[in-house]
């Protein structure tokens, strides 16, 4: 009798984590973000690093050239295309990531390539394929409901 107990409640406790895994499924939102049957999505990331031509630049100039850089930034993530951006901290030749919502290294070259920072050689990048959560297309809306400061 308290093996049948025992195999009920495994029974019932699979069965109930079974649903509950089923029932926290959202069809729409899946398709809303391009998310495959697992939930996941091909992304393009870009590892930027420092550059050839920083030291050609003045201060002043490295300054608008980065406002150029934070305005493309800026742009494409309304245009849907990027999904995350960040620096790295320190100061190493490593400088920070982009994240591409796009369907091959082609497109995400060309939307690099519209970088200001890339353009003036003051950051070069290499681009890779990536496998990831399709709910990082939702980090904008969840950004902007934690950021105190618009960048």
């Amino acid at each position: 009798m308290k093996k049948l107990l025992f195999i009920l409640i495994i029974s019932l406790y699979g069965t109930s984590y079974s649903l509950a895994q089923t029932a926290k499924y959202d069809e729409a939102l899946a398709t809303e973000v391009g998310a495959d049957e697992y939930g996941m999505k091909k992304y393009v990331i870009a590892f930027l690093y420092r550059g050839d031509r920083v030291q050609d630049y003045t201060e002043e100039q490295r300054t608008e050239i980065q406002a150029g850089h934070m305005a493309n930034i800026n742009r494409l993530a309304k245009e849907e295309k990027m999904v995350m951006a960040g620096p790295f901290f320190g100061n190493e030749e490593l400088r920070g990531l982009f994240f591409f919502a796009v369907e091959s290294l082609e497109e995400a070259q060309e939307l690099t390539a519209s970088d200001p920072a890339i353009k003036a050689g003051v950051l070069k990048m290499d681009l890779k394929e990536w496998y990831g959560s399709a709910a990082l297309m939702m980090m904008g809306d969840l950004h902007s409901k934690v950021a105190k400061v618009e960048i």
